[in-house]
């Protein structure tokens, strides 16, 4: 026999550093891959699964009155090495693509809950159980369920699954590995907790519960695998049938003994946040059979109901229940437990009712802004668990170590029966059976069992918060809420547009009344300017088409709607139109996307002046009237609508590069450059007159091989003075790199010595103006020894720094900015998304890259696919690899190289540069592959 007192680094570390991961991983979100992912699996594979395989033991041993022997807690301590090994294994392989370590983590971990299982089949097949001996029952069926989850993880973690299945994964894991967990150990934590009597009716319905929510569970995943909505709400229905069975005898231990301690509030509380997110699961799924809305509305609410689950569920149940356990389990006698006890439970009413009212503002239909400030409020309050525990266990070492304490402890600690001398014992009477089990109880005590020796009697000078006066307690109930309360408020009052608050429409009440019916999608509104006679009243009726996303209208008189999720509709009062009025989406980057609508105001009553710049509305702020990428400095201040079609005269330029002739020797390329003053469409509705090379920006591509000679004549037709500086020759620049007035020409004469792909442009000053203004292009220089390919493409990223949108030149104090408007592939933003490029299954495509600057480095990408060839300034970095890969391409201005890939099956492969902003701003385009 051993002690299960005390300190035991395998048991009681774990659970700590995965809570300590999972507290960074919050606050380093926006670095981290997958955030959302890996804060929920470093919770609940990490944490909570070492807190299950723990506490199950625990509870087994003295359900079934046996006692740990050296060799079981040897053999758990390997098995808790096992699963915490398999986390992250699990963990690491997901986030680092690598399938084969996530199986082999899957494995692990299936092997580890496996042996666990047995372990309790074993010792229930050897004890006789007492009255709650059969809730081990819920820790094997749990265990069952976990290794089908893990197993459908692993399959999962390749990347090609379904939204179905991982559903299925995730009702297997939380509501089965978790929930019967947790369902099997509050039929006797709770009273225990409470320091009252079990329900007389407890372990009955545990026996009738399990079958029903373990069965619920299977129907439920399986119902999701198969996409059978009506199967999913059915055995979610039915899990809300075994909760309620089991919540059903807790309600009458709580009734006996109200919650006042911080564990049993954050247990009470995350009993409701379950019940909760299943109910909403399960309502959600009969709506989206009887509205048609399919899986996929069902697998979108049930993405948001996730990290209520895991912060509001299982969070609460573990932090609560540590509060109680960690201190019975380290012992010391009486007064030790007491201290621990009171340590755990400082500020308690406190925590836990910040952290509930801060998820539940999480919940609502609140601002982005909000909700942040919310989840930080709650990831504080949960945090400071981690403070509270070292406090209380130092606190309780302290005491323990304390001179004139009794050497020894409870009277339950080291039976040999595991604690519970009366629990379904024969003889044990009925006062000895409602008892609180788990080893933490002394059923022939007059004080109730209680570890501490009867702290809700006598806890004489250390009061734990849930033993304090009731006006304490709600004092501090009242602060938390509160705090809570004030900060929503504060925010609200900053942003009342992100709530849907707005002025109140203005004008007569008796004025006639213009409806229009207005659609938000795709980043933009249709109809996007509505003229209105001035003196009318004008009523929008605003429908969200979009398939994803959440849009909101508001206007710059402060009337603004609320925010509709796809689908939704609302009647928008704009009030009277007596001036022209600017409306836009305030979502955060959907203004700048350009969702904008123009009010304009007709006939003769209308206002000479526009209405309030839009500036000045409570969204403005920094943002400006919308230059994707920062406000405008004296160009126009309308943002390039990136998701309009081009316009009639559309032309992409062919990107398509063709296979040199074969050639013995080094040739000759001769080519005329002339410079012309181009008016060209840059994005849809927006045209530049642009500073040209043969008309086009960036201007032709040159190609050729090491030793090929090129002369290239130069004529300026332009209105102003211009010259060329091509990077691919090496040769002292001042005469043929000198600037020539218009009317004048020059012969610029090379001999290509060096492979790559290089940049030429204008080297007039102001520089960046003129290589802003269109003027650079690539010289592509084949390496010795290239193999063929099916395809080669070339792809410039140029800027643009946008003057007038209507002709105008470029910006020069947008420049000083460094922050342009567009960023595109060959002068045209987005322009391969219309003019998509072909490839086909299984061609090897090789794309040449340059950044031309003048500003943003480049990092491309091909969305789907995977580079086993990148060569960068002249250095191959993969060469045809097999079992390596490369993502992107990285650039600095004037840097270029080329990647190549094969497709691996027909569809729709985007590329960008994926610093993201700068896709967003046009560097952005399509690789359509066919069969």
């Amino acid at each position: 026999m051993t002690k299960n007192r005390g300190f035991w680094p395998m048991r009681d570390i774990p659970t700590v550093l995965w809570l300590l991961l999972t507290v960074i991983a919050a606050l380093a979100h926006r670095a981290l891959p997958m955030p959302g992912w890996l804060m929920i699996h470093l919770l609940l594979l990490g944490a909570v699964t070492h807190a299950i395989l723990v506490w199950s033991q625990y509870f087994s041993f003295a359900l079934l009155r046996r006692a740990a022997t050296d060799v079981d807690r040897r053999r758990q301590s390997i098995r808790l090495i096992l699963s915490n090994g398999a986390a992250a294994l699990v963990i690491t392989g997901v986030l680092s693509g690598i399938w084969a370590v996530t199986v082999a983590g899957a494995a692990a971990l299936i092997v580890a809950v496996t042996w666990h299982a047995a372990t309790l089949v074993r010792r229930m097949r050897g004890s006789m159980p007492g009255r709650f001996g059969r809730t081990i029952r819920y820790y094997i069926a749990s265990a069952a369920l976990l290794a089908i989850g893990a197993a459908l993880g692993a399959w999962l973690a390749r990347g090609d699954a379904a939204s179905n299945l991982v559903v299925a994964h995730a009702l297997i894991n939380v509501l089965g590995w978790i929930g019967l967990t947790v369902a099997g150990t509050v039929v006797t934590l709770w009273p225990t907790i409470l320091r009252t009597r079990a329900d007389e009716g407890a372990a009955a319905g545990a026996s009738r519960a399990l079958p029903v929510l373990a069965g619920a569970v299977v129907v439920a995943a399986t119902g999701a695998a198969l996409e059978q909505l009506v199967a999913v709400a059915a055995g979610l229905g039915a899990y809300l049938v075994g909760l309620g069975i089991i919540f059903f005898s807790l309600f009458r231990a709580a009734r006996q003994k109200a919650p006042r301690s911080f564990a049993a509030l954050s247990a009470a509380a995350a009993m409701l946040w379950w019940a909760g997110a299943v109910a909403a699961v399960a309502v959600g799924a009969i709506v989206a059979a009887v509205d048609g809305g399919g899986f996929e509305a069902l697998d979108a609410l049930f993405g948001q109901v996730v990290p209520y689950l895991a912060a509001g569920f299982a969070v609460q149940v573990l932090v609560g229940a540590l509060s109680y356990l960690v201190p019975v389990v380290l012992g010391g006698g009486p007064t030790p437990v007491r201290v621990g006890t009171a340590g755990f439970d400082a500020a308690g009413i406190l925590r836990v009712t910040v952290a509930n009212a801060a998820l539940a503002v999480c919940a609502l239909p609140v601002s982005s802004l909000m909700r942040v400030a919310a989840s930080i409020m709650y990831l504080v309050a949960m945090a400071s668990f981690l403070v509270v525990m070292w406090r209380a266990m130092r606190a309780q070492r302290r005491a323990k170590a304390a001179p004139g304490l009794p050497d020894g402890g409870l009277p339950t600690i080291d039976r040999p029966d595991g604690g519970l001398p009366a629990i379904g014992r024969p003889g044990g009477g009925r006062r000895a059976a409602g008892q609180a089990a788990a080893g933490l109880t002394d059923g022939g005590r007059p004080d109730g069992g209680l570890p501490d020796g009867g702290l809700s009697r006598r806890h004489g000078p250390i009061v734990p918060e849930g033993a304090q006066p009731p006006g304490r307690r709600s004092g501090q109930a009242v602060a938390g809420l509160l705090s809570v309360v004030l900060v929503a408020a504060g925010l609200a009052a900053a942003d009342p547009v992100g709530l849907g608050w707005g002025a109140a429409p203005v004008g007569a009440a008796d004025a006639p009344v213009q409806t229009v019916q207005v659609e938000a999608a795709n980043m933009r509104f249709t109809p996007d300017r509505i003229e209105v006679p001035a003196g009318t009243r004008l009523v929008i009726e605003v429908t969200n088409t979009d398939d994803e996303q959440v849009h909101d209208l508001v206007f710059a008189n402060g009337i603004a709607g609320g925010r509709l999720a796809p689908g939704e509709k609302e009647t928008i009062d704009v009030g009277v139109i007596t001036a022209d009025l600017d409306g836009w989406c305030s979502i955060l980057g959907h203004r700048q996307m350009g969702m904008t609508l123009q009010i304009v105001a007709t006939g003769s009553e209308a206002a000479s002046g526009a209405s309030p710049d839009a500036g000045a509305s409570p969204d403005a702020g920094a943002h400006g009237m919308g230059h994707m990428g920062g406000g405008t400095a004296t160009g126009s201040s309308t943002a390039p609508d990136l998701m309009a079609e081009p316009g009639p005269g559309f032309d992409p330029i062919d990107a398509e590069l063709p296979a040199l002739p074969a050639s013995d020797s080094p040739i000759t390329r001769e080519l005329t450059l002339t410079v012309r003053d181009e008016k060209r469409e840059v994005a849809p509705g927006v045209t530049q007159t642009l500073w040209t090379y043969n008309g086009t920006a960036p201007g032709p591509v040159l190609h050729g091989r090491v030793g090929d000679r090129f002369v290239i004549t130069l004529e300026n037709k332009g209105t102003m003075g211009h010259s060329i500086d091509f990077h691919a020759g090496s040769l002292a620049p001042d005469r043929p790199m000198r600037t020539i007035p218009p009317g004048e020409s020059l012969t610029y004469t090379f001999t290509a010595t060096r492979a790559g792909i290089w940049m030429y442009h204008c080297s007039t000053m102001p520089m960046s103006t003129h290589i802003a203004n269109g003027m650079y292009g690539a010289v592509v220089i084949e390496p010795a020894g290239l193999a063929a390919v099916d395809r080669s493409y070339v792809l410039v990223q140029g800027e643009y720094y946008l003057g007038d949108h209507d002709g105008g030149t470029v910006d020069p104090d947008r420049i000083a900015t460094r922050n342009p408007d567009l960023v595109t592939f060959n002068g045209y933003a987005n322009q391969y998304d219309y003019a998509p490029l072909p490839a086909r299954v299984g061609e090897r495509v090789r794309i040449w890259v340059l950044d031309a600057g003048i500003e943003r480095p480049s990092s491309f990408h091909v969305i789907g696919g995977q580079f086993d060839t990148v060569w960068a300034e002249g250095a191959y970095l993969l060469d045809h690899a097999t079992d390596t890969g490369s993502q992107a391409l990285a650039l600095q201005p004037a840097q270029g190289g080329f990647v190549e890939l094969s497709f691996p099956e027909k569809g729709t492969y985007p590329f960008v540069s994926h610093l993201m902003i700068d896709a967003e701003r046009g560097a952005h385009g399509l690789f359509a592959v066919d069969e």
